[in-house]
């Protein structure tokens, strides 16, 4: 436990991708420089802190994950505190501040925040502090950074009521002084995620997590060849400025380099999740035209062999590796490419200054270094401003540190977000733009995150096709830009094409006449089953779906099973079908035209397409958008959902989609109900709220 000599407070973070853990540790490393001292656990682990007699205050910082659930590392917490035979003073004791992580592009934002600061306020616990609501889409710092500023005068005076309700009215000398200048008030901080509701105001130094970086002789920017910023490249006013730096995270990782003897651990020994199968890939199919815009690939998987369950509308998770070429290109940088073969041994440094610290739990204790970097690293994600401090202490040359100053700095904050985070820089694009950094193999491990298993929705029903899993995705491009100066494929989409190019294209000399490839490449999966996104339990039930592009991918599952239902119950009712499928043109991205097969068998009632690239000659030109169709079916729609109680599903992109989507939907009933749009929307919340309007949307 802390050390009672310090003011102490609970910190617990709850975590889906590491970065409300990072911005925990940050909360951290900043309250000894204001006499305080955090005493920081996993909200997951509940053995070592009890909120039932916590009786100082705490500080949660909580992420939210999937279609608006708290992270995975909650789970029993939440469950936990949602017991409804919980009294309503059950935690009249806490005095609590909470800060939520979201993404605004997702319609339940910061739901996992928003859970459990509803909840811990049924139960009687207090706000000491306001809770603060970060936008992952626009930028976190841009909350977390005010957030934490004005949380430590909060606290102080929270500590301070504290010992005030338990007689101890001599104030320790730290936290008086803080407060002698302060109005003993209630103190209140009003966060929103909208930027220009924000007001960063710089107050000169602050105390020791600050660093003053004051500005020399350095100068960037030749006036004469650079007037606009980039990312290697400052102009006034931030080439001009002091700045403020965030602290020197400190080092808690050293390697040790073994020889090349050994076995790298499983795949699955790197997933938490659940279990992994895995499984071979049976089948390629190129749905789109050679000429279309974007590639969309149908996979088929052989899971006949495996205990791997699905229904139509879960989603899975595909193991995936980093790039190989990008691997190497890294190893090279870091002067190592004589060592990737090597295994190597990470371990805690015994001398760290860092609470708490522990090997990455997806970092083997012993694996090659290629394995590492391939299959543990996320080396494309975009780095956090406490990775460029980092950085800034591997860089040599006097110019390239200013700017990464600059870049990590509270005054450079617009040219991160538009040079690095906009830009989708990723480590390799900084070394290759700042040649002196030569970061240790140890800062990446404590700097990158854990690479993600990637996500998608099947496209089969196990009852149409046992034994077979489907699925599609679009390869996914990412073109040059001045930041970052060669072209991406995505991680796992560039990595699957890449896999299954000889089933797409065999080799001519193959004696397979079925066109199969006999050395049949294998990835691993692992089930990652969706509560809500699936047919009506009664089949009698009409429903809508509405999927754009490869938004389509749950709905051939959907049919699928209905076309099978259908044959092996000829007596059962069935309500009616509708699918609404837009792309770019009929001849180049229509990426299921069997969809007529389901039309022709009764299986699907109604199918309405639109092609928003095609050109027309007709006198009144055709809908291009799905939303559109929806309105020239408005009354229709109308009646599924309000008079026979349908189900509308949404499967898409839904920055420009599905927010259109449920604009219409709302429109619709308006119109139907004969009410004002408020009210429509009103009845639209309904239907969420019952699962009879459904997303499954990405961004």
């Amino acid at each position: 436990m802390c050390c009672e000599s310090k003011r102490r407070f609970l910190l617990l973070y709850a975590t889906q991708k590491g970065q409300a853990k990072a911005i925990a540790e940050e909360i951290w490393q900043q309250a000894g420089a204001h006499g305080l001292e955090a005493d920081m656990h996993c909200i997951s682990e509940m053995d070592k802190y009890n909120l039932e007699t916590e009786k100082d205050p705490v500080v949660i910082v909580i992420s939210t994950t999937g279609t608006g659930d708290p992270p995975d590392t909650a789970r029993k917490f939440v469950k936990k505190i949602q017991d409804k035979t919980l009294p309503p003073d059950h935690f009249a004791h806490l005095q609590y501040g909470l800060l939520g992580l979201g993404d605004s592009e997702y319609m339940f934002f910061c739901n996992g925040g928003k859970t459990v600061d509803r909840r811990l306020q049924e139960l009687g616990a207090q706000h000491f502090y306001d809770t603060g609501f970060a936008d992952d889409c626009v930028g976190l710092e841009l909350v977390v950074d005010p957030w934490i500023d004005g949380l430590w005068l909060a606290l102080k005076e929270a500590l301070q009521l504290q010992k005030e309700k338990e007689g101890m009215n001599n104030a320790v000398d730290a936290v008086s002084g803080s407060l002698s200048t302060a109005p003993h008030a209630v103190h209140e901080l009003k966060l929103s995620s909208e930027v220009q509701n924000l007001k960063l105001e710089d107050e000169g130094a602050r105390d020791s997590d600050i660093l003053s970086q004051k500005l020399d002789s350095i100068n960037l920017v030749d006036p004469a060849r650079d007037t606009e910023p980039s990312l290697v490249h400052s102009v006034p006013p931030v080439s001009q400025s002091a700045l403020n730096i965030p602290a020197l995270p400190p080092e808690y990782i050293e390697v040790e380099f073994q020889d090349t003897q050994g076995e790298n651990p499983h795949l699955s020994s790197l997933i938490s999740e659940g279990t992994t199968f895995e499984v071979p890939v049976t089948k390629a199919v190129q749905l789109t035209r050679g000429d279309a815009i974007k590639t969309t690939l149908l996979l088929e998987l052989d899971v006949a062999d495996t205990a791997f369950e699905y229904q139509p509308g879960d989603a899975f998770c595909v193991i995936c590796p980093n790039n190989v070429s990008e691997v190497e290109e890294l190893l090279h940088i870091l002067g190592l490419s004589e060592k990737g073969d090597n295994f190597v041994c990470v371990k805690v440094k015994q001398d760290t200054k860092k609470k708490g610290a522990s090997r990455p739990q997806h970092i083997p204790e012993r694996s090659t270094l290629k394995f590492i970097l391939t299959w543990c690293l996320e080396i494309r994600a975009i780095p956090k401003k406490a990775f460029l401090r980092a950085l800034v202490e591997c860089t040599s040359d006097g110019g390239e540190k200013r700017r990464l100053q600059e870049l990590c700095s509270r005054q450079g904050a617009s040219d991160y977000t538009h040079f690095i985070r906009d830009s989708n820089v990723c480590l390799l694009d900084l070394l290759h733009a700042f040649p002196s950094c030569k970061p240790s193999l140890s800062l990446l491990i404590e700097h990158l995150p854990k690479l993600q298993a990637r996500s998608y929705s099947v496209s089969s029903s196990n009852l149409y096709q046992p034994g077979r899993l489907c699925f599609v995705f679009n390869v996914v491009e990412f073109p040059a830009a001045p930041s970052r100066p060669v072209s991406r494929r995505g991680v796992c989409t560039g990595w699957l094409a890449e896999l299954v190019a000889p089933l797409l294209h065999p080799s001519k000399n193959s004696l397979d006449t079925k066109g199969e490839n006999s050395s049949t490449e294998k990835i691993s999966i692992f089930p990652r089953p969706n509560n809500a996104f699936h047919l009506p339990a009664d089949p009698s039930v009409p429903f809508i779906m509405v999927g754009p592009g490869t938004g389509i991918s749950p709905f051939i599952g959907f049919l699928q099973h209905r076309q099978k239902l259908r044959e092996q119950h000829t007596d059962w009712e069935f309500g009616e079908t509708w699918l609404f499928f837009g792309c770019r043109h009929q001849d180049r991205d229509y990426l299921f035209k069997q969809l007529q097969c389901f039309l022709e068998n009764g299986t699907l009632t109604h199918l309405k397409v639109c092609f928003s690239r095609d050109s027309s000659t007709a006198e009144v030109a055709p809908p291009k958008y799905v939303q559109d169709v929806l309105r020239l079916c408005a009354k229709e729609v109308a009646r599924v959902l309000l008079k026979e109680g349908g189900y509308f599903y949404v499967c898409g992109d839904k920055k420009h989609m599905a927010d259109d989507v449920s604009d219409a939907i709302a429109d619709i009933l308006s119109m139907e109900m004969e009410a004002e749009k408020l009210e429509a929307m009103k009845f639209l919340a309904m239907l969420r709220e019952a699962k009879r309007y459904l997303q499954d949307v990405w961004s």
